[in-house]
């Protein structure tokens, strides 16, 4: 660094005795090139100043230093910075102008007190150096600080998501909070939408959240190792019926959809028809479905343990047949039902005569007891169908 005989020490002590001129002078420059502190907001006026001179102390005591540089008031301007939500190249930018006017004081008291050119082209480097070095500083604080304010409000929208979900925010007030936190309304057109994770903690919906919004959809979502669970806030109602599409097309395991409700304080319980909905899907299947689509099948998953004491008792000695024979008779039965009733139409879709369906569905008649001229032993064995279908029946 310079010593006494290059004039430097002394240039940087008169602009030491001179620091508030100084930093208001900064201060004014900045906020007359940088929009960004033009209004004092986010950044205050007040809090720009102190800023400011705070950073010019340090760096004219470092022109003339032999120590490394002493880094905390960069470190201090980037943390404010982030904290005040200020755009890093703005504040870049800012740290810029302000090293800037520090050269040119440097430079118009360095010329008045006729200091050599030559001396203030050999400090030019010094000064260049400790510009990156402090900009540096302050962008690396700005970051770090902005990274944890981001982990910080993630954690905290999570937590209010699973407070959401589990009906914690019982008074209106807060749920109004909440509700402010997530970016969602109290009232509206909500949907829950619960997606089963293909691996452990790993999202079924992978990039759904700034999709949905790009369709005017907001919404507010919670990762669970098993499940990936969201409400979503719909601009209007009939918006609803493109949602499986729109989620359809992101699948890669079973998701379920909750009707739609008029209150977020109803979320808790919506919860739990997504979930029943996608439960109405075999396990491995890549598909959405909604509450409403079947509604036996939501019984089926609201009540799994009846459901399969139910098939076991309506198809009985069926389940007792070997896997194969079984398949066979189980898959005619669902052929039948698919086709309205229509042998011909089954065996079409069995590759089969009409014949041989018959023969199979006298097989499930004299097997079950039940004969499917009957309208309630029909509806007995289609429920008994669906949930062999979905869960896992003895056999």
């Amino acid at each position: 660094m310079p010593t006494d005989n290059s004039g430097i020490d002394a240039l940087v002590t008169a602009l030491l005795g001179e620091l508030d001129d100084l930093a208001d002078a900064v201060s004014e420059r900045i906020r007359r090139e940088v929009v960004l502190y033009q209004a004092g907001d986010p950044v205050p006026v007040g809090s720009l100043r102190q800023s400011v001179l705070d950073n010019a102390e340090l760096i004219l005591r470092q022109f003339v230093s032999e120590h490394a540089p002493d880094l905390s008031a960069p470190w201090a301007t980037g943390r404010e910075r982030a904290q005040q939500g200020a755009p890093l190249p703005e504040v870049v930018r800012a740290y810029r102008v302000g090293f800037a006017h520090l050269w040119d004081a440097l430079v118009a008291r360095a010329r008045a007190s006729e200091v050599d050119d030559r001396v203030l082209v050999d400090f030019a480097a010094t000064v260049w150096r400790l510009v990156g070095t402090y900009t540096d500083a302050m962008a690396d604080a700005y970051r770090d600080t902005a990274s944890q304010i981001m982990l910080e409000r993630e954690h905290e929208r999570s937590m209010l998501v699973e407070a959401l979900f589990t009906g914690v925010l019982g008074s209106q007030d807060t749920l109004w909070e909440a509700a402010q936190t997530l970016g969602l309304p109290v009232e509206g057109c909500f949907v829950v939408v619960a997606a089963e994770n293909p691996e452990l903690g790993k999202r079924s919906l992978v990039g759904i959240e700034p999709r949905l919004r790009a369709g005017g959809i907001r919404s507010a979502w919670r990762l669970s190792p098993e499940e990936h669970i969201g409400v979503l806030a719909l601009p209007y109602p009939s918006l609803g019926e493109r949602l499986p599409d729109l989620l359809r097309g992101g699948a890669t395991a079973r998701i379920g959809l909750s009707p739609a409700y008029p209150h977020l304080r109803e979320t808790p319980r919506a919860l739990r028809l997504a979930r029943l909905a996608l439960g109405t899907m075999p396990p491995g299947q890549a598909d959405v479905a909604r509450w409403d689509d079947a509604p036996v099948a939501v019984l089926i998953a609201a009540a799994p343990g009846e459901a399969e004491r139910v098939a076991s008792t309506v198809f009985g000695p069926l389940l007792d047949l070997p896997p194969a024979d079984r398949k066979v008779l189980v898959d005619t039965l669902d052929a039948w039902f698919a086709c309205g009733g229509s042998a011909a139409e089954a065996g079409k879709r069995l590759y089969c005569h009409a014949n041989t369906v018959r023969y199979r569905l006298r097989r499930v008649e004299e097997l079950t007891g039940r004969g499917l001229g009957d309208p309630k032993a029909v509806a007995e064995l289609a429920t008994a169908l669906q949930v062999v279908r979905l869960l896992p029946v003895r056999g």
